[in-house]
């Protein structure tokens, strides 16, 4: 069954090529300086056009095709650091607002535009990321917010633009959202087995699940 969450909509699309940037006197490669786009953009492939990433084994990827973050999360970050964070900041593709990102199921389906996209992870924090912020421990923040987004995985190739409804076309019968499973692996690994219930969880949490839940109880 179809649903529109009450005024949730697309607020940027949100695109980045790779730059090499100094980091500790090396030089890096990363493509997390997204910046938002205007007009209609498609996807191809595991992309948004114009979008890349640096490092493939952590980001990017079928299940990693896009990364959505929520516009009251960026507020709030705002608001804890007392500066704006504008779309992109974090990263992320889809920048969306009247939609419970942290809350997703993993498996659930949002049709964007003529894009659907399904939920598969959430987003665990590199150093690339406090390279972003222009802070050395953002990771460590990002990580203890749990406010962590949500990796996508393309299901039907099409359009999207700024302003596009985003309408959630399906949730599994199962409740792991992407938020109990970053709190599983940063905080409270007495959560872990409870993953294994979601047969959309992908292939290396699943791996990461099982080799984690030996010798765990719940009370």
């Amino acid at each position: 069954m179809e649903r529109t969450p009450d005024g949730a909509v697309l607020v940027a699309v949100n695109v980045g090529q790779i730059r090499h940037v100094a980091y500790h006197e090396r030089d890096i490669t990363t493509g997390i300086y997204k910046e938002p786009v205007a007009g209609r953009v498609a996807t191809h492939g595991v992309n948004i056009d114009g979008d890349d990433q640096a490092d493939r084994q952590v980001h990017g990827g079928p299940d990693r095709a896009a990364y959505a973050y929520a516009e009251a999360d960026l507020t709030w970050w705002s608001e804890q650091i007392g500066r704006p964070v504008p779309p992109g900041s974090m990263g992320e593709n889809l920048t969306t607002a009247g939609l419970d990102v942290t809350g997703a199921l993993v498996g659930e389906r949002w049709r964007v535009g003529t894009v659907l996209f399904e939920v598969s992870s959430p987003r665990v924090p590199c150093f690339k990321l406090g390279l972003r912020m222009e802070n050395g421990r953002f990771q460590q923040r990002f990580a203890a917010a749990g406010r962590p987004g949500a990796y996508l995985r393309i299901v039907e190739h099409g359009a999207l633009a700024a302003g596009d409804p985003i309408t959630v076309v399906h949730r599994p019968d199962h409740d792991v959202t992407v938020a109990m499973i970053a709190e599983a692996y940063h905080a409270d690994r007495s959560l872990v087995p409870l993953l294994l219930v979601a047969p959309e969880l992908t292939w290396a949490w699943r791996e990461w699940a099982i080799a984690h839940s030996d010798g765990v109880t719940r009370s």
